[in-house]
């Protein structure tokens, strides 16, 4: 039985908003940009191409701005065209991304059926466990003998973050019912380290 829309809502707003208060209590911090809602793809390229702008004018090097590039677009085409439904028919989604002297920390929050969090999780431990070498061979695995999905993807995009970001992949996973959860990826991109 599905969750009610105001329990998605709930559990996934509750989620978004520790995130953003774990963002917010340090002096360092600042959220950048952020969202909770339905994903468009009008916002996938307006968030993508706002990011790229503000890292530029904030700075950062040209390789790690199209590194942040990559994952955006990675992480927030993903959860447009894969993220659940509630039974209302509307998908509840977020992202906050936190800038800090040193880092960028992106979050990415999209509904799933519950069945799939272990599968989940035991592909983004296997990507972790990997070295940068390691990820970079099984991407061009992936990519050359990837089998797509019924949703069209190939399981590229963990694989595709944890590359572009040269980091470790942190995740939530906020059961809503026994059906769905609300799943959370957090992507770090160092901003002065070289690649």
């Amino acid at each position: 039985m599905k969750a009610s829309t105001n329990t998605i809502i709930e559990v996934c707003s509750s989620r978004y908003q520790k995130i953003c208060d774990e963002y917010n209590k340090s002096n360092t911090d600042k959220i950048i940009n952020s969202h909770f809602g339905e994903f468009s793809q009008d916002l996938v390229n307006t968030t993508s191409n706002d990011i790229e702008m503000f890292m530029l004018d904030s700075g950062d090097k040209k390789g790690t701005v199209k590194r942040m590039f990559s994952i955006l677009v990675e992480g927030l085409q993903n959860i447009r065209l894969h993220g659940e439904k509630g039974k209302d028919g509307h998908q509840t989604s977020f992202y906050a991304i936190d800038q800090s002297n040193d880092t960028y920390k992106i979050a990415l929050g999209n509904l799933i059926y519950s069945k799939h969090n272990k599968n989940i999780e035991t592909r983004i431990t296997e990507v972790n466990k990997m070295t940068r070498e390691e990820v970079k061979v099984l991407y061009m695995e992936v990519l050359t003998n990837g089998i797509i999905s019924n949703k069209g993807g190939a399981g590229l995009g963990f694989i595709t973050m944890a590359m572009k970001s040269s980091n470790n992949l942190d995740y939530y996973f906020d059961e809503i019912n026994d059906e769905l959860s609300c799943f959370t990826l957090i992507i770090t991109l160092d901003r002065k380290k070289k690649v």
